[in-house]
């Protein structure tokens, strides 16, 4: 099969537990059920992982999308987003405890037929067709895509004290990326990575795991709009990113 016609399974995980994140504050009303949780949470008028649900649907490569979820979630998920499930043909699946067992259980659904594994974050709902198109191209040609950004700022280690924080050390940012998602991964890889897991390694993120094989996974420039919201302040930020693209047209 011609790179032109490598077909991709699409992994959002949104089964986290949203710990770090208080929902309802950032609203300033009352949320029901799992809009408390970032992925859900009513983002202009829908829930945050449809947005990239829609970047995914609207893609002739894309031939599987599945969500993983939180077991206890699973039957409000189905029951709220039912037309949006049933309009993309997603297959649901129920995470684990730890990130790298959601991506685990979704793995073994993936279609038999399909050639690459998309991973993302269903809390990154600023994902761009661009970013999808760098990424998927990336892996068609050297087997893995990793979108990432350069880090700008001045990086300092700190500790902990009794008195707050201290810097304990000045890092140098020449080389630093931060990882964002979508990972994409050859099917054969990604399989092998997990398969090939080591008990004890518990990896924040997939690239971890295809580095752990010798893989060198390839950094593809990312968007820094494409930020996984982790707290409050991060909605109202994502929020006016996509009021600016909508009306730019984008």
């Amino acid at each position: 099969m011609g790179a032109e016609n490598s077909r991709f399974a699409v992994i959002i995980l949104t089964a986290g537990k949203s710990s770090r994140c208080d929902a309802e504050k950032a609203s300033g009303r009352r949320l029901v059920g799992i809009e408390k949780k970032k992925p859900f949470y009513p983002l202009l008028g829908r829930g945050v992982w449809l947005y990239s649900l829609a970047v995914f649907a609207r893609r002739s490569d894309v031939v599987q999308i599945i969500l993983v979820v939180a077991s206890s979630d699973r039957a409000e998920v189905e029951a709220r987003y039912a037309r949006e499930i049933a309009s993309a043909n997603v297959v649901v699946v129920e995470g684990g405890a730890e990130r790298f067992l959601s991506v685990e259980n979704a793995l073994k659904r993936v279609d038999a037929d399909v050639d690459y594994v998309a991973i993302h974050d269903g809390a990154r709902p600023c994902l761009t067709d661009d970013a999808v198109d760098r990424a998927f191209q990336s892996a068609r040609e050297y087997d893995s895509a990793v979108l990432a950004v350069p880090i700008v700022g001045s990086i300092k280690r700190g500790e902990l004290t009794e008195n707050g924080a201290v810097v304990t050390e000045s890092v140098p940012r020449d080389g630093l990326w931060e990882a964002q998602t979508p990972q994409v991964f050859k099917r054969e890889l990604i399989f092998k990575a997990y398969r090939d897991r080591s008990p004890d390694f518990s990896p924040t993120d997939d690239c971890g795991l295809v580095e752990a094989l010798g893989v060198r996974p390839r950094l593809v420039l990312g968007d820094r709009f494409n930020l996984k919201i982790t707290s409050e302040t991060d909605f109202a930020f994502v929020e006016n990113v996509l009021k600016s693209r909508e009306r730019d047209g984008a």
